[in-house]
């Protein structure tokens, strides 16, 4: 799949019913930082997007205000063709459809890991909770830890609890799921396991937008790579396109760095 997205010159074209997320000459200040600068981006229903780039790029801020963690200063985002709301009800309703998989995995600790996956479901999908253990269960035999249920998540390895995050994010049957550097606070030897079920939903066609480090992840899961650099996307491609003919010194630089280790 090419850039099947953007003009970042001139004016965007109206969005096409199979665009999901659809950000439009999006800005992010923080004071005088200028975070993101004139961003478009447009991710189509059952399309893998991993967004690369250099530390301080820009690439979690723009993942976080897709589901309004962060605040833009200008422009606009829509999901499903709505504009992102900016708080209240609607907005803890776009936040039901947008899953999100943070690097620190921000699970309760006081709950079980059940408790964990079905809290959602019952509190803001107000799903009967025999149906939403039910669900739950599934989830996390889905996702490889079914034997760790009745476990705290204090008692689980990074990886088990990263797998837990994202079976909560899948149990409020999301429309999308954004990743946040998932595999960074992980040791080495857990993090396939977490790339391995974000494969999986890759190939069942979850829309997914994934910040990552893992090139690896990128050059098989990703319908489409983006660089950003700059607060500012630089180039998009498909991961072989981009992989072995950047368009863009900065990729290039960019690669030449991380491939030759």
């Amino acid at each position: 799949m090419t850039a099947a997205s953007e003009t970042h010159a001139g004016t965007p074209a109206a969005p096409g019913p199979d665009d999901l997320i659809v950000v439009r000459g999006v800005n992010k200040y923080y004071g005088k930082l200028h975070a993101l600068k004139d961003v478009n981006l447009t991710v189509k229903r059952g399309e893998v997007v991993v967004i690369i780039g250099p530390s301080g790029s820009g690439k979690s801020t723009l993942c976080r205000t897709i589901n309004r963690l962060e605040t833009i200063s200008d422009g606009e985002i829509l999901l499903d063709g709505q504009a992102l709301p900016q708080e209240g009800k609607a907005l803890a309703k776009l936040r039901a459809e947008v899953g999100m998989v943070f690097q620190s995995f921000n699970l309760f600790a006081h709950k079980t890991i059940l408790e964990n996956v079905t809290l959602g479901p019952v509190k803001v999908r107000g799903m009967a909770k025999d149906a939403a253990d039910t669900l739950g269960r599934d989830l996390l035999e889905r996702v490889g830890v079914e034997s760790q249920v009745l476990k705290y998540p204090a008692q689980l390895s990074g990886g088990q609890q990263q797998r837990v995050a994202i079976a909560r994010a899948l149990a409020m049957e999301p429309k999308a799921i954004l990743f946040d550097e998932p595999t960074s606070a992980l040791d080495p030897e857990m993090i396939n396991e977490v790339l391995d079920v974000m494969v999986d939903l890759a190939k069942k066609g979850m829309t997914m937008i994934v910040v990552t480090h893992e090139m690896g992840f990128a050059r098989t899961a990703a319908d489409r790579v983006v660089f950003m650099a700059d607060g500012a996307i630089v180039e998009e491609n498909t991961p072989e396109e981009f992989f072995n003919n950047p368009r863009s010194e900065r990729a290039k630089d960019f690669l030449s760095k991380i491939l030759t280790h």
